[in-house]
């Protein structure tokens, strides 16, 4: 991995494979970089370089005092795609990922080849608010790795539990051992209670994809169809799996994103 000083922070990063066309991958709340383990695999055998980074805050990308917003992160992005020399690329964010991709594409249209909303929103809406406030009371009392822990619970599906206990578990453990302040939490989730592209979305101009997990209750479905209906030309596809499918049900959310880029490369 490697690091590179933009936007007045330096970013940890990975870039990988030597393809014409590059996919810029943008994670979700709370996440790192290792969120694409699942697809990286698959975006480099269908022969695309892929760039993926730590969001201010998380890995180990530097984590300075907040609240961020989606703007900010994205200028991040941006910072970073230039800095390494990027242009024509296919952006590609899930979740609060999603978020900043807007706020990229609205801001740097021209950088756009393809633009992929998986798992997102453009406004949290009162369901979802009420939701953040709670995760976020719940940082504040009980630590970051609890409320992680119960994220997992809205972020897989019911067979997911069932069927796969042991990854549910590794799951778990993994969350327990997160090193993430309260602050870095808190800072980071102000950006998916902030988030709001409602009134700007008929702007966009890149191909879009609006994709989501059939059975996403965290980042609820019919938020990410409101999406859909907001943005000129988008496309809507839907995969198994629930908010976490990237991780759940990997190879259909891979193939839907692999032949979307396909679709508007060259």
């Amino acid at each position: 991995m490697s690091t590179a000083f933009v936007n007045g922070i330096t970013i940890n990063y990975e870039l990988e494979g030597e393809g014409p066309e590059t996919v810029v991958l943008v994670n979700g709340l709370a996440d790192d970089l290792e969120t694409w383990e699942a697809q990286v695999p698959a975006l480099l055998d269908a022969g695309l370089r892929v760039l993926r980074f730590d969001n201010r805050g998380i890995g180990a990308s530097d984590k300075p005092a907040g609240p961020y917003t989606s703007r900010l992160l994205a200028d991040d992005a941006k910072a970073l795609v230039d800095h390494l020399g990027l242009t024509g690329i296919h952006l590609a964010g899930v979740s609060m990922g999603g978020m900043i991709a807007q706020e990229y594409a609205l801001a740097y249209p021209d950088d756009l080849k393809s633009l992929t909303l998986a798992c997102t929103y453009a406004a949290p809406g009162p369901f979802c608010s009420r939701m953040f406030a709670l995760w976020a009371d719940m940082a504040r009392e009980m630590g970051v790795p609890t409320v992680m822990r119960d994220v997992g619970l809205w972020a897989f599906t019911v067979p997911f539990f069932e069927e796969r206990p042991e990854e549910a578990a590794e799951f778990d453990t993994a969350m327990a051992e997160m090193t993430m302040t309260v602050e870095a939490y808190l800072s980071q989730l102000n950006v998916i209670q902030t988030h709001d592209t409602t009134e700007r979305l008929a702007q966009l101009t890149a191909p879009t994809l609006v994709l989501a997990g059939e059975e996403d209750i965290l980042i609820p479905v019919r938020l990410s169809r409101r999406l859909h209906e907001a943005v000129p030309g988008a496309r809507w596809a839907t995969v198994p799996g629930g908010h976490a499918c990237l991780w759940e049900t990997p190879e259909p959310f891979n193939t839907t994103l692999i032949d979307f880029v396909r679709a508007h490369s060259g």
